[in-house]
């Protein structure tokens, strides 16, 4: 009798499943009413692991992998109570989203406002991620015992036409992130031993079955010819937590073994690209050079060596193309300054910047991806969409008037962004493109030997940005450390909560009140030995480059942050990168620095600075020419022939 119910039971829980599936799947295929909810139970959770994932060192795959879901993670965010900041990602709008042309004509019959329809899941089921999370709590990744019972929480991340973007309340210049939902959906999932075979195996087989369409449905609708990627199988394994030496050796790896796109057709600067590597490869050694203090290099001799064929060879094409706001616009103030400070100083060169696209080496895209965001990004409409199609639109419009792109995929060309979402807005269309970006992070989507961490520089007076240069010297630094800034991002909440009014020493706080000038800040800037750079949403901080600027030695507190100019500075060499667990231990860390070593580290600084500046007429080493440089050496080394 037990087992004709069990029988029964089983049957009738089957054909419940049954039925159930062919609703969801007549909502999804047949557009019907709340389809996008129903398809929401079935996306896919990530959360961090504590083994390796794969890093692509060619590139993302357009083919295989053209819009990928971005692993997020929470920590808690008070003591004693099981709060967790919401990381989610949310869908984007299906409609059509309208929006003003900003400078650039399509070619005649070119679809304007055609949809970027694709679907996109994670290759991950919701099991696999409970799988993952296993029995470590968030808090305990950043080894604090007073959080150890914290349960995890999972996500889950809707699959939707368009972009997946990071949530997050609002970016750093005040605005609502784009897919910062009102209230932002979450789901706890229970342990592993509570979900049955069957619905596992139903789950696993329905996301897979999504998934192959996925892949289908974005090769039908890319609009634009993608050249076969070289070097597919070359993939180069990361840790999860990426330290910088292994970063170090992950980037000799990719220079060694990444190509870029072979080109279509002969150029004589293919020729020249490989002369000026042959050239570096086998530079003299520099045994003195006044400018360039040794012991701050990965290797000095190789830099001089590039920086002397760049300034000889180099030649920029920019794409007239596009009009002000987002092309041709420069934003000159602000944490996002660098974009446009660059491109304001790269416009009026006359040395590198040639009219001959055939001379070119390099070719520039100009537009802001914060004059993107501010022009138009709609109040409220949690998308992306239409910035996505913006940029898309302006590939399409210069691959159509011009052959360059086409001869190599758009390898040889270059982007500078500074906004936090410029790497979520580029990956898709300008993915072989040199990306210069400020949020250079390991784990979404950088690609050494490709992309160029950009520096994060908060200008506060256009017209002199050197203004208050400097600081204390080393023995009237008084503060051993120093941190204030909002309460952005799952980090500095914990950073707070271990040393904000702990110690005297650490002078720790959230936002400091307002000030002419911002002086309570660079007042402590420039008295205190150490200050700590701790990611916010992303990455990325302009205090990096701020304690630089006030000669206080950066400590880095940001896992798989990819420091600038990573392909010439040895940053262990004058700053402190701390892994993001080690926030408790953080003062002993910093105590354990012999006063020796201190004086060195502040020393150097005092020599790296100048590759930090910016001035109104560049000069040579500042930071128009060091993220130049970084653009060029990457192309250097990822440059192929033809006859190769």
């Amino acid at each position: 009798m037990g087992q004709k119910f069990v029988s029964i039971f089983t049957k009738s829980l089957l054909w419940l499943i049954a039925i159930t599936m062919a609703v969801i799947f007549a909502f999804r295929y047949l557009e019907l009413p709340y389809s996008n909810v129903l398809l929401s139970l079935f996306s896919a959770c990530k959360l961090p692991t504590s083994g390796t994932s794969t890093f692509h060192a060619t590139g993302p795959s357009p083919d295989a992998e053209i819009l990928k879901n971005v692993t997020m993670f929470n920590q808690p965010n008070s003591v004693g109570e099981h709060v967790f900041e919401e990381v989610s990602k949310t869908r984007m709008s299906r409609e059509n989203v309208t929006y003003p042309r900003n400078g650039f004509d399509l070619e005649p019959g070119s679809e304007s406002n055609k949809s970027i329809g694709f679907y996109e899941c994670n290759n991950s089921s919701i099991v696999d991620s409970v799988k993952r999370s296993g029995n470590v709590s968030a808090t305990e990744q950043v080894g604090d015992s007073s959080y150890n019972n914290t349960m995890g929480l999972i996500l889950l991340t809707n699959c939707s036409r368009g972009e997946n973007f990071t949530s997050k309340h609002e970016d750093r210049s005040g605005r609502p992130y784009a897919n910062s939902p009102e209230k932002a959906p979450t789901c706890i999932t229970p342990p592993l031993s509570s979900i049955t075979k069957v619905s596992r195996n139903i789950t696993n087989a329905v996301l897979s079955q999504l998934d192959n369409e996925t892949i289908s449905m974005k090769e039908e609708n890319s609009s634009i010819n993608r050249v076969p990627k070289e070097n597919q199988d070359s993939n180069i394994p990361v840790p999860e937590v990426t330290s910088i030496s292994e970063m170090n050796k992950l980037l000799l790896q990719s220079h060694a073994s990444y190509r870029s796109v072979r080109p279509k057709w002969s150029s004589a600067v293919d020729q020249e690209l490989l002369h000026a590597r042959s050239e570096i490869e086998n530079a003299p050694i520099v045994k003195n050079d006044p400018n360039l203090y040794a012991h701050i290099y990965q290797n000095v001799s190789m830099f001089k060596r590039s920086y002397e064929l760049m300034e000889e060879t180099l030649k920029v094409y920019i794409y007239r193309e596009g009009a002000k706001p987002i092309l041709h616009s420069p934003f000159l103030t602000g944490i996002y300054a660098s974009e446009g400070w660059f491109m304001k100083l790269m416009e009026a060169n006359k040395r590198f910047v040639t009219n001959d696209p055939k001379k070119a080496h390099l070719f520039y895209l100009p537009f802001s991806s914060r004059k993107l965001e501010e022009a138009l990004y709609v109040e409220g409409s949690h998308s992306h969409k239409n910035l996505i199609q913006y940029l898309h639109d302006y590939v399409d419009t210069i691959s159509a008037k011009h052959p360059f792109w086409n001869r190599t995929g758009g390898a040889d060309h270059f982007l500078v962004g500074c906004h936090d979402w410029a790497p979520s807005e580029t990956k898709l269309h300008m993915d072989k493109c040199i990306r210069a970006l400020c949020n250079a992070d390991v784990k979404e989507g950088f690609v050494f030997g490709k992309d160029v961490s950009l520096p994060e520089t908060y200008v506060r007076n256009a017209l002199n940005p050197t203004r208050e240069l400097g600081g204390n010297s080393a023995s009237k630094r008084t503060n051993l450390a120093f941190f204030a800034g909002s309460m952005h991002g799952y980090l500095r909440p914990i950073l707070l909560h271990h040393w904000e009014n702990k110690d005297p020493d650490m002078k720790i706080f959230g936002k400091l009140p307002k000030s002419k000038g911002n002086r309570n800040y660079i007042h402590y800037m420039k008295s205190s030995k150490y200050c700590i750079c701790a990611k916010g949403y992303e990455v990325n901080s302009p205090r990096v480059v701020e304690a630089i600027f006030y000669e206080c030695v950066p400590v880095i507190i940001s896992d798989n942050f990819v420091p600038p100019f990573l392909e010439v500075l040895d940053w262990e060499s004058f700053a402190v990168i701390i892994m993001e667990k080690d926030i408790p231990n953080l003062k002993s860390i910093l105590l354990s620095i012999p006063e020796k070593k201190y004086l060195r580290l502040q020393m150097r600084i005092k020599k790296v600075q100048h590759h930090f500046l910016w001035h109104n007429n560049p000069i040579k080493y500042d930071i128009f020419h060091m993220i130049l440089h970084s653009i060029w050496y990457n192309r250097v080394f990822s440059a192929i022939s033809i006859d190769t």
